[in-house]
């Protein structure tokens, strides 16, 4: 399976979000998706199977726990894949931000000039 299809599932995008903010145990993860997505618990199954089959997570077993982490490797290849794309919105982040300076430093003079500081 390519990485956007993986990608590409809401379901799936949740669990590495959930992931990527440390090793999760799979009840854990099972009851969030079931709760957000009002999925079954063997259909959150198969979407953690996914994840691992396809490298973008890795499980181990903790006593009768299944505990899930996020795996970086395809997700280097997804950013490494979307540099070429990057200019696109990095100038436009760019000219955001030299915009909002802009402004900030307008109300800051403004400020001095009527004495409200």
């Amino acid at each position: 399976m390519h990485a956007f299809d993986v990608l590409g599932d809401p379901v799936r995008r949740r669990i590495l979000e959930l992931l990527a903010a440390g090793e999760q145990a799979s009840g854990h993860i099972g009851a969030v998706i079931q709760d957000e997505f009002g999925i079954s618990q063997p259909a959150v199954s198969q979407h953690l199977r996914v994840l691992r089959e396809s490298g973008f997570a890795s499980v181990r077993a903790e006593g009768t726990r299944r505990l899930y982490a996020v795996d970086a490797a395809p997700l280097r290849e997804v950013d490494a894949w979307l540099e070429r794309f990057r200019g696109f919105w990095e100038q436009r982040l760019d000219a955001l931000e030299t915009e909002l300076a802009r402004g900030r430093r307008e109300r800051r003079l403004r400020k001095e000039v009527s004495g409200d500081e």
